[in-house]
């Protein structure tokens, strides 16, 4: 899967996603300091699911209408690195390819997923 990794995500947590194949671009090595909307825009443009901790993403896909191919929101303490790992292994395994054109969200219980506003 392609993946645009948020700077907030940590790094251990890229090289997971890139040792079993996904296809990660990390904002922290390609697009530092960018904008939430540039970061959005480097989504779309890729054709790549926006992984993030940033729960801004929520008002700009739902209340701005701004448009992103799929969106995971992670909300697991990063004193919890294994089971952030686990939890999106997870969430990919169950969803695959149906994380795209989603907004899930992630955390130490449960992952909820509804449907992205449909482009006009």
């Amino acid at each position: 899967m392609r993946w645009l990794a948020d700077e907030c995500v940590a790094g251990r947590l890229v090289e997971h996603l890139r040792a079993g194949r996904h296809d990660v671009e990390y904002a922290a090595e390609t697009a530092q300091r960018a904008s939430d909307g540039e970061l959005l825009t480097r989504a779309e443009g890729g054709r790549r699911l926006l992984l993030t901790e940033d729960k801004d993403f929520g008002d700009l896909v739902f209340r701005q209408s701004r448009v992103v191919p799929g969106v995971v929101l992670l909300r697991i303490d990063p004193l919890r690195p294994e089971m952030r790992w686990e939890r999106l292994q997870a969430a990919v395994d169950q969803f695959g390819e149906g994380l795209f054109g989603r907004y899930t969200v992630i955390d130490e219980g449960r992952i909820r997923s509804r449907p992205l506003p449909s482009k006009t």
